[in-house]
This record gives C-alpha cells, sequence and structure tokens, in this order.
C-alpha cells in the first residue's frame, strides 16, 4: 500500500506528480478541513501535508498520528502551531528566498496604482465618463523624489528599496528590529524609529511577519502620525493592522490613500469597508502569484516534503529542534 500525502490548496498540482509511484495523494481544495469527512480520513493516513493555509493546530494533530511533515507552499508558516507540532515530532517547512522579487514587483505595483489612481482612471474611461482633459480633482500624486518609509526591512523590504532608490530615485526611510546595514549601503536607506518613520514617510510600506509583537502594529495612533497626504500599502499579513483604524483614517482623511493586498480574513467579504473607497487598490493576496514564482515555490516545497519523508533534514525546516532530538 501507497504512503499517503495530502494536498491542500496546492495549485502546481504537476510538481507532485514524481511521487505518484511511491504516494498516494488526495487533493483538497476550498473544504473545511475541521468537519470535511474525506480530508479526516486521508489526515489519519496522512505521512506528510503540502500546501497552503492550512491551520496546523492542535486538534488537527491529534487526528494525525502518522503524519511527519507539514510543507508550507509560501515563506510565510503563521498557520504552524509549532509548539505542538514540535512536541509530536512533526516538522514544519516554509519557501524561502523564492518570492522576493515577485512580491516587490506587485507592491510597487498597488503603491504606483493608488498613488496614480489607476484602477479609478481605468474606470473613468470604460464606463464612457472621459469627455475632456482631466479636472483638478482628478489628479494624482508624484511617486518619484519622495520618502518611502518601509516597516520591516527584511529581503522583500530590501527588493521594495531597491525599486524605489533606482527606479523612482525615492528617499530611503525603514524601521526594523535590526539595522540592515547593507540596505543602508546599497540603497541609501536611513535606520529610524517607528514613530519618525510615520511622521515622515510619503508612502509607508508594512512588511514585517506577523508575531505576537506585530499583530495589529498599525493601527489608531499609528495612522494618526502619518501625513494627511501619505499612503499605506499593507503586504505583510493582515493581522499587522487592525482594520477598523485603517477604515477610519481613510473616512476622516488622515491619510490620502492605501493600497492593500492582505486582510485579516482571506477571502474578503464583499461588503468589506475597505472596497468602498475608491483612493484604496485592493488585490487578492496576490504577491507571488505569477506562474514562474509559483512553479518554483511549488517545487521547493515538494523537495522540502520529500527530505522529510525520507528522515532527511529538509531545507527550509522552521522547527529544527525536532530534527536534532
Amino acid at each position: 500500500m501507497k504512503r499517503k500525502i495530502i494536498a491542500y490548496n496546492f495549485v502546481i498540482t504537476e510538481a507532485l506528480d514524481k511521487l505518484s509511484a511511491e504516494y498516494d495523494i488526495d487533493f483538497f481544495e476550498d473544504i473545511n478541513p475541521e468537519t470535511d469527512p474525506a480530508f479526516m480520513e486521508a489526515l489519519g493516513k496522512a505521512e506528510g501535508i503540502i500546501g497552503l493555509s492550512l491551520p496546523v493546530n492542535k486538534a488537527l494533530l491529534e487526528r494525525a498520528p502518522k503524519l511527519k511533515i507539514v510543507a508550507n507552499n509560501s515563506t510565510g508558516y503563521n498557520n504552524f502551531s509549532l509548539d505542538e507540532m514540535t512536541k509530536r515530532g512533526v516538522m514544519g517547512t516554509n519557501t524561502p528566498g523564492v518570492l522576493e522579487g515577485t512580491v516587490a514587483d506587485a507592491l510597487f505595483g498597488i503603491l504606483l496604482a493608488a498613488a496614480r489612481r489607476i484602477p479609478e482612471m481605468d474606470q473613468f474611461v470604460k464606463s464612457g465618463q472621459w469627455k475632456h482633459y482631466l479636472t483638478r480633482d482628478q489628479f494624482a500624486i508624484d511617486v518619484h523624489h519622495k520618502t518611502l518609509g518601509i516597516i520591516g526591512m527584511g529581503k522583500i523590504g530590501a527588493e521594495i528599496a531597491k525599486r524605489g532608490h533606482f527606479g523612482f530615485d525615492m528617499n530611503i526611510l525603514y524601521h526594523n528590529r535590526s539595522r540592515n546595514l547593507e540596505a543602508e549601503e546599497k540603497y541609501n536607506a536611513t535606520y529610524c524609529d517607528l514613530d519618525t518613520l510615520l511622521k515622515a514617510a510619503d508612502f509607508v510600506v508594512l512588511m514585517t511577519p506577523l508575531t505576537p509583537e506585530t499583530e495589529n502594529l498599525m493601527g489608531k495612533r499609528e495612522f494618526a502620525l502619518m501625513k494627511s497626504t501619505a499612503f499605506f500599502v499593507n503586504g505583510s499579513r493582515g493581522k499587522t493592522v487592525d482594520e477598523a483604524a485603517l477604515v477610519e483614517a481613510l473616512r476622516s482623511k488622515q491619510i490620502l490613500g492605501a493600497a492593500v493586498d492582505v486582510y485579516r480574513s482571506e477571502p474578503v467579504d464583499k461588503n468589506h469597508p475597505l472596497l468602498a473607497f475608491p483612493n484604496v487598490v485592493t488585490t487578492p493576496h496576490l504577491g507571488s502569484a505569477t506562474y514562474e514564482t509559483e512553479v518554483k515555490m511549488a517545487e521547493l516545497a515538494v523537495e522540502n516534503l520529500v527530505a522529510g519523508l525520507e528522515g532527511r533534514r529538509p531545507k527550509n525546516l522552521v522547527n529544527p529542534e525536532v530534527f536534532n532530538k
């Protein structure tokens, strides 16, 4: 009998083809993993799980006695209850070092779209409203030579800084847990505290990982510190932002606009208040969603999965203490 693998919300299914001879692979998409009977049955036999956004918590682990590894098809792994996984000897992996440039392209894209009001103007043309020259109330703002504030100067943050510095002659400020000397040297980035960044930046880009310390990092106080002419861009995780505070900052015109790719709950409901603002660009968590990058991520996730199933240390193990036991 073949050993079982679960693929959960795993889009590039052909990446698993080479495993089909040895493993029985069950695919699940858009199901409730807490109640779906077929998923429950597969979970009881599964030695590996690969995919995206599956909550790997105590309840799931209790139903998966044979589980050896969960391979996330993403850089993030806040869906892992790492203490519980480690306690049970279950490895967890992610796919870093693949998507940084792709995500930076997307985030700079929505920053530009918001600043230059591109979605609004697209609809202005398509709806037949373009009858004469643009009036003052339809003007946008420049991006070049403005101040770009990056909260979280990791690999993606550095890629965003590179685009701002070389492509748009922007002044780069950043806030991070520790200084990124390479970014300072390459992109003339200036390290500062969070409040200084919020007060000075024309564009605030949030790129921190989600941790207990960064949850609701951007709230009412932080938005109040921003310029009334500034834009906020979130490409980190939805829970790093108090969405109600962001909505109020937009409604009260504390800030000029926003571009949002991640949300506290995904997919968003059609009645989500952020969708009602014409000065907010909303995209469906598309940061890494190019075919080239998704294939690379899928192949790396499979590489991690196979290593764990074969008893080898996966390249991107996020709880190494499991392997060292």
